[in-house]
């Protein structure tokens, strides 16, 4: 394939300069359009994949498709985050509803059980530009010293490096091989029938620990830490104890705390503590450089105050722009934090998000700390074992035993 050529959704090989041509959905929902008639069932649904598989850039061995949810956010959010600068009362109207439209579309996505690199697209791109603010907007008026920008160089790379790898393999079980027989033959009836993981295996596999949950910081036996494997019909394998099917990834996870939208990835036992450790240093970073730039165009004030009045900030436009990126960086933030607290409240408590979720919905588990916890009680051991516990996670391959194999 030269670097414009493309084997398109049908298998067919495609030319760039034809990305109109053979369009027949869509030249149907036109005529359709134009006559006022209704669509059959489905044509949305064939014009936007049509569409997607044609939205192509050049590359080096054909031509790369382009994934229609990184889009938005490389568009909209400096047109967004300019527009804002340009007076107070767009700031706040732009900045109140941009939450708003983000949490919308994840509840969309959420339900429809898809996965989308707007989120990753958001934030990555949301660090890149402002941090490209901050060396145009805020470095030039020389108030911000050079190991200032060094400090905050290094958080954004250190954050970055936690990032990458949060984002490989989080603790997937491995996939059974098509030719092999299947376990759940030999399984009772019960246990062939659990595909939520509340049903367990009772016997040997119950005895033993796995997961990690019987070495590290603290010892505890499998009997103690009530250790149960179930099946999964949609993997076609028995799952560890604390082990959890994401619908999003399609893939069983060890110790599976959630499926994170910012990462695109689930949170699982081998990428857990890198997950903390990238949250930690954007709060970190993002705090620090909020502060440096409030002190360079509010001078005079403590940042907390000058959060909410600085006078003058509009007064030009490269300071407007740098208090509407103040302002949208404090609400990621405070977004951000409130997910780092829940995860260190939870791992104080040795449960996961997974966990926390099916105690709330069973009605089994106790609220703590005002609800911000919900704790099953099953696997905590105090504060210094659970978080000896965390600090172990991944620290030795699992060994996978005939039964995590199909």
């Amino acid at each position: 394939l030269c670097c414009c050529e493309y084997v398109d959704r049908r298998g067919r090989r495609n030319h760039l300069a034809a990305c109109c041509c053979d369009c027949e959905e869509l030249d149907d929902g036109c005529d359709r359009w134009l006559t006022c008639k209704s669509l059959p069932p489905g044509t949305l649904e064939r014009i936007a994949d049509t569409i997607t598989d044609r939205l192509r850039v050049p590359w080096f061995l054909g031509a790369v498709k382009i994934n229609v949810s990184l889009v938005p956010p490389l568009v909209l959010l400096p047109v967004f985050l300019h527009v804002a600068a340009l007076h107070f009362l767009l700031g706040l109207i732009i900045l109140t509803s941009l939450p708003v439209v983000v949490l919308w579309y994840y509840y969309l996505t959420h339900r429809r059980k898809e996965r989308t690199l707007f989120f990753l697209s958001l934030g990555l791109f949301s660090l890149g530009y402002m941090y490209y603010v901050f060396l145009r907007e805020v470095v030039p008026r020389g108030h911000v010293e050079y190991s200032q920008v060094v400090a905050l160089t290094c958080g954004l790379i250190l954050m970055l490096a936690a990032l990458s790898r949060a984002k490989k393999d989080p603790g997937y079980l491995p996939i059974p091989a098509g030719d092999e027989k299947p376990l759940h033959q030999g399984l009772p009836r019960s246990i062939r029938g659990s595909s939520s993981g509340l049903h367990g295996i009772s016997g040997a596999a119950s005895s033993r620990a796995v997961n990690g949950e019987a070495k590290g910081y603290c010892k505890m036996s499998a009997e103690q830490l009530g250790v149960k494997k179930d099946w999964c019909t949609k993997c076609q394998l028995v799952r560890p104890a604390r082990a959890g099917h994401c619908r999003l990834c399609g893939r069983c996870v060890r110790r599976l705390d959630h499926h994170c939208v910012w990462i695109n990835s689930c949170v699982g036992e081998q990428n857990h503590q890198a997950f903390i450790l990238a949250l930690s240093f954007f709060m970190l970073t993002s705090v620090y450089g909020i502060t440096l730039t409030l002190h360079t165009i509010c001078r005079g004030q403590t940042p907390f105050v000058a959060l909410f009045y600085c006078p003058g900030a509009y007064s030009d436009y490269s300071s407007a722009l740098s208090f509407t990126c103040v302002w949208y960086c404090a609400i990621v933030t405070a977004g951000m934090g409130y997910i780092l607290l829940i995860q260190l409240l939870n791992i104080s408590y040795n449960v996961t998000e997974r966990e926390a979720r099916l105690a709330l919905r069973d009605n089994t588990g106790r609220r703590l700390l005002g609800g911000l916890v919900i704790d099953p009680g099953q696997y905590n051991r105090g504060l210094l074992c659970n978080w000896g516990h965390f600090l172990s996670l991944g620290s030795s391959p699992p060994q996978h035993s005939a039964e995590d194999i199909v």
